[in-house]
């Protein structure tokens, strides 16, 4: 595989994916797609789809090539492989800050833990801290997604 991709660019689809979707590399053209189950149901249908919206015939097409040509693409680190509550739990624990350290930890126990996490790093003026970390953590994974999948990559 002589592609190259960007760091960034996995990084950044790592961060906009959702339950009902799928990130894939195409490894042909190293270009990074974005699939909803849905499109991807519906092109293994093959229904017509020439009366949808030309956005929504673009993301068909996408996904029909995915399903006719699988081979040539590989799933990026999905939501379930990028574990943001346990990235969260480590940040929490670099503090070194004792006092900080377990009100953090604190806001991140029980629901709605990610929205007291936000809150409180506010609060706490760790937020460049906490972002420069989770870039950090992100980057790890999309290294190791490349090297186990032997896709060249540049940063």
């Amino acid at each position: 595989m002589s592609i190259q991709v960007k760091l960034k660019d996995i990084i950044e689809e790592m961060e906009i994916q959702f339950e009902e979707s799928r990130s894939l590399l195409n490894i042909i053209t190293g270009e990074i797609v974005l699939v909803t189950s849905e499109d991807l149901r519906a092109a293994e249908d093959e229904k017509p789809f020439d009366h949808l919206p030309e956005w929504e015939q673009e993301n068909r097409m996408i996904a029909m090539d995915v399903v006719e040509n699988f081979e040539n693409y590989i799933e990026l680190p999905t939501i379930y492989e990028v574990n943001e509550y346990e990235i969260m739990e480590n940040f929490c624990l670099t503090v070194s800050d004792q006092r900080k350290q377990e009100s953090l930890l604190r806001a991140i126990k029980g629901k709605g833990a990610f929205r007291r996490f936000k809150d409180k790093i506010i609060d706490l003026e760790l937020e460049e801290q906490w972002y420069s970390y989770r870039d950090e953590q992100f980057k790890q994974i999309a290294i190791e997604w490349c090297q186990e999948n032997n896709v060249n990559y540049i940063e």
